[in-house]
């Protein structure tokens, strides 16, 4: 149950990733009637990146975060500029290798935790070479 490399991504801002965009909702319960609507764009950049220079995109390899939405092959949006707080998904490089886990904080100790059962959790101790790369804010899936 090996986890895949992680493949990152510099962010190229220079074209615009301009979108249709209807601001009128989308139903996901009952269809609403058809109305004539004005359509704005979205900037998927301006949507996603907060921090510009200190953020990346990368790809997801493996099923250790399955539970939390993050499936094989998704983009994630990971933004280096943030604190790497309780709960929070982070890209974290222990022992030369890129893991991507939810970080848990227990009685002093950080916990690495895989949100699927098929995957263990891994212990962060003081003889890891151990850093949090980036914080995940986004993740860019197919269907």
């Amino acid at each position: 149950m090996q986890e895949g490399k992680l493949e990152i991504f510099e962010i190229d801002d220079r074209k615009q990733a301009d979108t249709p965009y209807y601001d009128t909702g989308i139903a996901a319960g009952f269809p609403s009637p058809a109305e004539q609507t004005d359509t704005d764009s979205l900037d998927l950049n301006e949507l996603v990146i907060r921090h510009r220079e200190a953020t990346f995109y990368g790809r997801v390899s493996g099923e250790s975060m399955i539970d939390a939405g993050l499936d094989d092959g998704d983009i994630i949006v990971i933004d280096r500029s943030l604190e790497p707080l309780e709960g929070k998904i982070a890209v974290c490089n222990i022992d030369d290798e890129f893991t991507i886990k939810r970080l848990i904080y227990r009685q002093g100790r950080l916990i690495l935790k895989a949100e699927n059962k098929d995957y263990p959790s891994i212990e962060v101790n003081e003889l890891s070479n151990f850093k949090v790369w980036g914080i995940v804010t986004h993740v860019i899936k197919s269907l």
